[in-house]
């Protein structure tokens, strides 16, 4: 599935920001741990020497559930983030899958928690996002199997997020995990 979304830093007060998003649909909030793994046999599993993931192995606890990603980042002609790529699946037994990691030899890169308040409309889904150690974020999300124009579409979600009149960065072209890395934050990553 292609998740072809936009990240900006949050400026605006979050209560203010959630008070103009409950225009729209609110699924609810959602405290979320990602854990992200990489390996240290295999290059493509690691951060670049620009501490970009190009690919990378996740683990979330989200409330009660669990969930084992992987994606995989497409860039434009220019190395700038365009969507992801994104293969994910609930899993029973987090303990097992942690083992079926350790045995596998991933280490573990980094840790982010976040809590997450999110919303819906008859297109996008909106998520604000409080996130330890890096502040607060608005990421706006289409998720399609469809062959579309990314840049087209990631157009119209800029579009979106201006119409909401929040006082919000330009895109920040990559995710909370190389935000992470480029700040020093990442367990025993060599």
């Amino acid at each position: 599935m292609k998740e072809i979304e936009i990240l900006v830093e949050l400026y605006s007060d979050i209560q203010e920001a959630k008070q103009t998003l409950n225009q729209f649909k609110s699924t609810g909030i959602k405290n979320v741990i990602d854990t992200y793994y990489y390996d240290p046999l295999r290059n493509n599993l690691k951060p670049n020497n620009k501490l970009q993931i190009d690919e990378c192995f996740r683990l979330r606890e989200q409330n009660d559930k669990t969930y084992i990603t992987y994606k995989i980042d497409k860039f434009d002609d220019n190395n700038i983030w365009l969507y992801s790529d994104e293969y994910e699946t609930e899993v029973k037994n987090k303990q097992q899958i942690i083992n079926i990691i350790n045995a596998l030899g991933l280490k573990k890169l980094l840790v982010i928690n976040n809590k997450k308040t999110s919303y819906t409309t008859n297109k996008y889904e909106i998520v604000i996002e409080e996130v330890d150690k890096l502040g607060n974020f608005m990421e706006v999300e289409l998720c399609t199997n469809e062959n579309v124009n990314v840049k087209e579409i990631k157009r119209e979600i800029q579009a979106f997020i201006n119409s909401l009149g929040l006082d919000v960065s330009e895109e920040l072209h990559m995710g909370k995990p190389e935000m992470m890395l480029k700040k020093g934050l990442f367990e025993d990553y060599k």
